[in-house]
């Protein structure tokens, strides 16, 4: 039984907690948290765009501490789940990695590639493991399509396109600040970037068209080209200022002998746009794969359980190592100097 300490009790360390409920071999001993009234169980004022509203909680059997450094003594805890701002990652993680504890962390991995550099490090100087929580290949259609990928049932990649595009979300403090947040490129994007580096291998090259607003980028393209291979992918992301369509999520993914498609859109006052999961096969049928009965939860218990196996098995996961994600991390930091300067960046 692997026994996790989660740090930071908002809208993630909430959602962390549920998908805690439904994984075996994994238990939430402990908490660290420094608003009050969250130590004591009332998680009634944490609200997100999707899943449960917050509730209240019995902490009868779990240690609420106020002080990482004080859950970070505790000889009881196995794993730390890092859900804290992406500004604090890097050095809670560093942290916890010294104290000789595995850490799973929030995505994404940190805000700058340099840090990311020093987490993978400490990980490997330390002895433990870092998985840094990339959810999307665990969503259904991106777990069959990432399934598709791996066992070759249609074929080879051969290319993709990928959206992510929100609605401004002025309801976010500072999410346009590098130092804090990285707007929709470290928010969103990084998804998506992360991703393609799992099915396709670190791209040689991006090159990123769109728009700044201040320091980061606020609605961009980006072409990824790979050393060696016919692949090409493209994925755009960033933020409209229209507020009828909140979320946006697609992708339309070739393979030799199948292409796959899927795409939601939130609209305020109207029905979706829902294309499910869509296979168009090279004989001329049309199938809809059945992805079975899941929540706004079941992702996060699926990615959850793959951490807690690669614990067990003493070896990060293919999907969520803490590599991959410093490679995601850069990947986002290549676009966005590509679209500063207007041209092609090499990896």
């Amino acid at each position: 039984m692997t026994r996790v300490g989660v740090v930071g009790i908002g809208f993630m360390g909430w959602i962390h907690w549920l998908a805690y409920r439904r994984v075996q071999n994994a238990k939430v001993v402990a908490i660290c948290e420094t608003i009050p009234e969250r130590l004591t169980g009332d998680w009634t004022k944490i609200k997100g765009n999707f899943g449960p509203a917050g509730e209240k909680v019995n902490l009868s059997n779990i240690k609420a501490y106020d002080n990482l450094d004080k859950m970070l003594a505790d000889p009881e805890i196995d794993m730390v789940d890092i859900c804290l701002p992406p500004a604090a990652h890097a050095s809670a993680v560093i942290k916890a990695l010294s104290a000789g504890k595995h850490v799973f962390c929030e995505k994404p991995i940190s805000l700058a590639p340099t840090d990311a550099d020093r987490m993978v490090e400490a990980a490997k100087q330390n002895g433990k493991i870092l998985q840094i929580g990339h959810v999307l290949p665990f969503f259904p259609a991106f777990k069959f399509l990432y399934d598709a990928v791996q066992d070759g049932r249609y074929g080879k990649l051969i290319g993709g396109h990928f959206k992510r595009i929100t609605s401004d979300p002025t309801w976010i403090p500072n999410f346009y600040d590098p130092n804090v947040a990285g707007g929709p490129m470290l928010d969103l994007h990084v998804h998506d970037a992360h991703f393609i580096r799992v099915i396709a291998g670190m791209p040689k090259t991006v090159k990123t068209i769109g728009r700044m607003r201040g320091d980061v980028a606020e609605l961009f393209s980006t072409q990824f080209t790979f050393a060696d291979s016919p692949i090409f992918i493209t994925a755009a992301c960033g933020n409209i200022k229209q507020q009828g369509r909140p979320f946006t999520a697609a992708f339309e993914v070739y393979f030799e002998k199948a292409t796959l498609c899927n795409q939601f859109a939130g609209l305020v006052g109207v029905d979706p746009v829902v294309v499910p999961l869509t296979v168009l096969k090279d004989d001329g049928t049309v199938e809809r794969p059945n992805l079975g009965e899941n929540d706004d939860i079941s992702p996060f218990a699926a990615e959850i359980t793959e951490v807690i196996r690669a614990v067990e098995a003493g070896k990060p996961s293919p999907i969520l190592d803490g590599a991959l994600a410093k490679d995601a991390l850069k990947l986002c930091a290549a676009e966005t100097k590509s679209l500063q300067h207007g041209s092609e960046y090499t990896l």
